[in-house]
């Protein structure tokens, strides 16, 4: 078996073994993957994620939480959702130690900014997955950074053991709130005024990635990174109204895509395969490079630079009348 094949719609995929299920934090377990002939897994960036085929058919992407420098393994950390789409559950209810699971290879929208002074690492809950992997990496590189994991009470905070023993003496604050955000960390306050060449990350649920919003606005350009683990409700785009014609450059295939259609949907129902995950713009498996057009991006994941190539089928439509992609 190759270490890596082609999968649905062309994708690469990776056939690996479940080797240990552990009790990280109330409700969060984590997962240990490795390849079942003992062959040493591709590299993987920190704040990288993979797709994971679940029982049932689901789909669902989680962050890599290990060492990135390790390449035995991967670790996924996942919390229990108990009003979710049923991913969490299906990982944690029917997946087993000794399973294959089929993976996507890694991706990185979250990545490390080369060469900076200071990193301020901000988890919310389960968001510490990412910012685990970045604070292997900064430690290793002997980097100057700081890490805040806010949650609920001690019995939430995931990975407490391994973060005890990686962080810098004095750098590792957690932050309980009882479930009262006003009761736990400032934001406003230790986001208020950014040294020069510090980056700030951050990662969690959607009340703390609004308030790490709010209070980093006023940072300098291109300093503050973060990732969804869901769409902002709240601010959700609004589908543009009228239809519009694409192109798929190398195919020659036309394809129209209705008022109410996404531009995957109207694909699949031309016949035509593209690798989805999220299909909320958040994941990154659908992005495409077009050629021609005026694009109205709706995605949570690409960069103001990358937005001018780049797109996400699963959210973003078309201005003009024709898109030309390079498919």
């Amino acid at each position: 078996m190759s270490l890596i094949d082609s999968g649905p719609g062309g994708a690469d995929t990776l056939q690996l073994q479940v080797r240990a299920i552990r009790l990280q934090a109330e409700r969060t377990h984590s997962f240990e993957l490795s390849h079942p002939d003992g062959a040493l897994l591709p590299p993987a960036q920190a704040g990288s994620h993979v797709d994971v085929h679940l029982p049932g058919g689901l789909l669902r992407s989680y962050s890599l939480a290990g060492d990135p420098q390790d390449c035995s393994h991967w670790l996924l950390g996942v919390l229990r959702e108990l009003d979710g789409g049923g991913g969490s559950r299906a990982m944690h209810e029917s997946v087993r130690v000794g399973d294959l699971l089929t993976l996507s290879a890694p991706r990185n929208a979250f990545a490390l900014a080369p060469a900076a002074n200071h990193s301020v690492l901000l988890a919310g809950g389960i968001g510490i997955t990412p910012l685990k992997a970045m604070a292997h990496v900064l430690a290793a590189q002997g980097s100057s950074f700081e890490l805040h994991h806010c949650v609920r009470s001690p019995q939430y905070a995931a990975f407490a053991t391994e973060l005890d023993g990686i962080v810098p003496t004095g750098r590792l604050h957690r932050h309980f709130d009882g479930g009262v955000p006003a009761q736990g960390l400032d934001i406003a306050e230790l986001l208020a005024s950014p040294a020069p060449g510090t980056h700030l990350y951050y990662c969690g649920p959607a009340g703390f990635m609004q308030a790490c919003a709010d209070a980093s606005r006023h940072w300098p350009a291109g300093s503050v990174h973060f990732e969804h683990f869901k769409p902002p409700i709240s601010t959700a785009p609004a589908m543009p109204a009228g239809s519009f014609e694409v192109l798929l450059a190398h195919k020659g295939v036309r394809v129209q895509v209705q008022p109410e259609q996404t531009i995957i949907r109207a694909m699949e129902l031309a016949g035509l395969r593209v690798p989805t995950s999220c299909l909320s713009g958040l994941c990154g498996s659908c992005k495409t490079n077009y050629l021609e057009g005026d694009v109205e991006h709706n995605d949570y994941i690409l960069s103001d630079e990358e937005h001018k190539t780049c797109m996400t089928l699963c959210v973003s439509r078309a201005r003009s009348p024709l898109l030309v992609l390079d498919l």
